[in-house]
């Protein structure tokens, strides 16, 4: 396979960076991770386009963090679809606890588009809890760059859209209200003088 060196504007080309992470892997740890991985493969200088992972990992704060700190999306995939994509390394431990023989080369190979080149394997976390993988962002003939993102949770912007669920999602129907001091309920009954947790 030819190793793609530059970019759409003749630059390094951007990597995709697939992660793994157990809960309440701490988000330093997962750029520190990465780092590792980028350093080691050379690929310090390249720009990262996005980073990428199992669907149900999405709402991991050290991910979503990781990702905010780098200033890029974070796209998920179904582990149905990351199960589909041959990996160097698959796992079967990974494969029971996640759905899938691999999350973090899988998830960066599906999330840079067809004909990615994968450039770094998967690479674990000293303390264990992250793990992650680096490919090349495809690069059509006329030097655009694509990236796979069907299937994935969240496509770019132009600014960097991050996959996040938030900590207190809205209540639905009458829950759903919050009344502040001194607050009527719509049916008149006085609330109190709380606010209600």
């Amino acid at each position: 396979m030819r190793r793609r060196t530059a970019g759409a504007r003749g630059g390094p080309a951007a990597l995709v960076v697939g992660v793994g992470a157990r809960r309440g892997v701490p988000a330093s740890e997962v750029l520190e991770l990465i780092g590792a991985a980028r350093a080691a493969a050379g690929c310090a200088g390249r720009p990262v386009l996005a980073l990428a992972t199992v669907a149900a990992k999405a709402d991991e704060p050290g991910l979503t963090r990781a990702a905010r700190r780098l200033g890029v999306p974070l796209w998920s995939f179904p582990a149905a679809a990351l199960a589909a994509v041959p990996v160097p390394d698959p796992s079967a431990v990974v494969a029971a606890a996640a759905g899938t023989p691999g999350v973090a080369e899988a998830a960066a190979l599906l999330a840079a588009g067809p004909g990615a080149e994968l450039v770094a394997g998967k690479r674990k976390s000293p303390a264990g809890r992250a793990t992650c993988a680096l490919a090349l962002a495809a690069v059509t003939p006329h030097g655009a760059l694509t990236a796979g993102r069907e299937g994935a949770a969240a496509a770019p912007s132009p600014g960097a859209d991050i996959v996040m669920t938030s900590p207190d999602p809205p209540h639905r129907g009458t829950e759903r209200r919050r009344p502040v001091i001194d607050d009527k309920a719509p049916d008149g009954e006085d609330t109190g003088s709380k606010e209600t947790p």
